[in-house]
This record gives C-alpha cells, structure tokens and sequence, in this order.
C-alpha cells in the first residue's frame, strides 16, 4: 500500500504538504493540491485504517438519520432499518454511534424540529428522507452551511444543497410501472392511481414517469387515468379511498399503486369482490405485498433494494467525514426489480 512519504516523494514536496491536502487541512497551492491528489490516485492510496480509527473515537462521531413515519405503518422501512442496523455495528468499530427518528409524512415543521434536535444532540452528519418542501429544503441547506452533510434518502428534494441522494430512480420506476400495465392490459385500461403524497417527491415522480410512458405510445393504446388519489402510505386511509374511488368510478379495471398502502388499497379491492377482475402494479416486496402477489391479487410488484437505502447513506457519510472522500456522483440510484408470482 502506498504511503504519504512516497506520495511526498513522487510530489516532490514535503509530508506535511501531502497531509494536509488528503485531510483538507489549512492552504495548499492548487496545482501542487492537483498533482498530490491525482498521484495519491494512481498509487491507490487508502489512509491507514488503524490511524482512521483512532482518529475517529477521539471525535466522539455522531450520524442522524430520520424516516418517514414508523415502521408500524409503512413495512418497507423495516427492510430500511434493517440495513441502517447493520452498517451501525460496522461502524461502531470507529466510535461512530447512529440516532434514528421518524418524521410525520404530512408535517414538514416536524421534520425540520427533528434535524434541529439532531444538530442540538452534536450530530456532524445527516441522512434523511425529506417531505418536499421549502422550510426542509432550507433548513438541509443551512446544516450544509454549518458543515454537516446531508444525504438524501429514498426521495430527494429540490434546491437543498444536500451532498447526495440514494433511492430509487423514481422517474423511471413509474415508466417501468407503465409498460408493465401497457403489457398486461393489451393497452386498453382505465386505471386509477393510489399514491401516498405528491408532496413528496419520490411519490410524485412515480406517476409523473407512469404519465410519460403512457402518452410515450400516443394513440396506439388506450389507457386512461381516472383519477389520483392520496392514501398519505397509511392501509386505514388506503382502504377508505381506494373503494370510495372503485365505487365512485366502476369503469376502472386497473390500479396503480404508486407507494405504500398497498394492503389497505388490496383489501378494498377485495371487499368489492374486484380482485380477480382488476390489474395491479405494486411497489416493494413487503410481506403483505408477497402474499397478495402469490393470491393473483397483485399483477406484478417493483422492487428498490431498501436494505441499500439503509446503509449506503452511513456509509458515504464515513467515506466523506472520515476518510475525506467526497462521492463520486451527487445521485446513487437502486436497482429495480420486477416481481411477479413466479419469481416473488
């Protein structure tokens, strides 16, 4: 493995010079910064791990990461906290401790009281899932003002200054939803659209991207949206306005389901007896969502690697905060899975 010394060497400047451009400590000429960092790069140089660690304890490090809601109500996140607690004992490896909260999906003032609570408790990184919203967006750019990185998780939010996103590409996991309901409908459906919130941009995107693929292909098929109601990721609500919706529209032979709610929109679906008569597209693979897949209630499901969302937050925050290792891209996006019965 490479060393600083060898680096110094190379560089043709002292070991001082080269620490202080790898740990971004005091003022480096730029082209000197330049060429030590693109040799620290040919040589693959790593920091001492052991030097890290220790480093690190010393510093006393603290993460906060803040969901949607509870794991009661949205069992997606289960999978989320899962992830989160695992790379949570690999970092405590490093003296690095992680505070999980949840926010209300429909309260953007709880969400930014919740960061403001995490920065009082001495958090020096945080990773979120954001309610699209203007005082969020500003309160994420302010902790980015103060030097704590923010990294955006499961949905993104505009104009934040946060250092990055990982989730889902939701854009195209609605277009994939689209053509999956353009295959198994011929092309002819008249579809009605179950979404958590479109305040939030992950939910919103879905059925923008749903949109474009269906008005993709113009007048070679014929598949209208009814309506598009919000079930706020909560089964009582998504029960109640996914029948309301089915009686009120009985022209409606297909669902999309762009969030969670999945099992209370299923139940309505089959307190009408509709469940053999309906197309469905799903998001996630939550226990509930298999079961309905397995029944033929459920069409076809996209998945979008929750465990991935727990942890690779935690560790872009480590990579930047302790090893000074800025992502390589602003956007890490899941991989999208289609579940069918065959496969669930």
């Amino acid at each position: 493995m490479a060393t600083i010394k060898q680096i110094a060497n190379l560089a043709g400047v002292s070991r001082g010079t080269v620490d202080r451009v790898l740990n971004n400590r005091g003022t480096v000429n730029p082209e000197t910064a330049a060429k030590v960092r693109e040799i620290a790069a040919l040589l693959n140089y790593t920091p001492n791990k052991l030097a890290k660690t220790l480093a690190t304890k010393k510093r006393n490090i603290k993460f906060g990461y803040i969901l949607f809601s509870s794991t009661n109500e949205n069992p997606f996140f289960d999978d989320v906290v899962d992830g989160i607690g695992k790379k949570s004992k690999e970092l405590k490896e490093y003296g690095i401790t992680v505070d999980t909260c949840f926010s209300e999906l429909r309260d953007p003032s709880n969400q930014v009281k919740l960061m403001e609570q995490l920065v009082d408790s001495g958090i020096n990184g945080l990773a979120i899932t954001p309610i699209n919203h203007p005082d969020v967006a500003r309160k994420i750019k302010e902790l980015s003002e103060k030097g704590i990185p923010v990294v955006t998780v499961n949905t993104d939010i505009e104009n934040s200054g946060r250092l990055a996103y990982v989730g889902s590409n939701y854009l195209e996991s609605g277009k994939t939803a689209g053509g999956l309901l353009r295959l198994i409908t011929g092309g002819k459906a008249n579809v009605g659209v179950i979404v958590g919130s479109m305040n939030i941009l992950c939910h919103s995107e879905r059925v923008k991207g749903f949109k474009q693929a269906l008005e993709e292909y113009g007048s070679e098929i014929s598949i209208n949206i009814v309506d598009i109601v919000e079930n706020y990721d909560d089964d009582i609500i998504s029960f109640e306005v996914t029948k309301a919706l089915l009686e009120k529209h009985p022209e409606i032979n297909a669902l999309y389901l762009a969030s969670a709610g999945v099992y209370g929109a299923c139940r309505a679906v089959k307190s009408l007896n509709l469940d053999k008569k309906l197309k469905i597209i799903s998001f996630d693979s939550v226990p509930t969502t298999k079961m309905l897949i397995e029944d033929g209630t459920i069409d076809a499901t996209i998945t979008q690697q929750p465990h991935v969302q727990g942890s690779k937050p935690l560790s872009i925050l480590f990579d930047y905060l302790v090893l000074n290792i800025p992502p390589k891209t602003d956007r890490f996006y899941t991989v999208h899975e289609i579940k069918i019965r065959e496969n669930i």
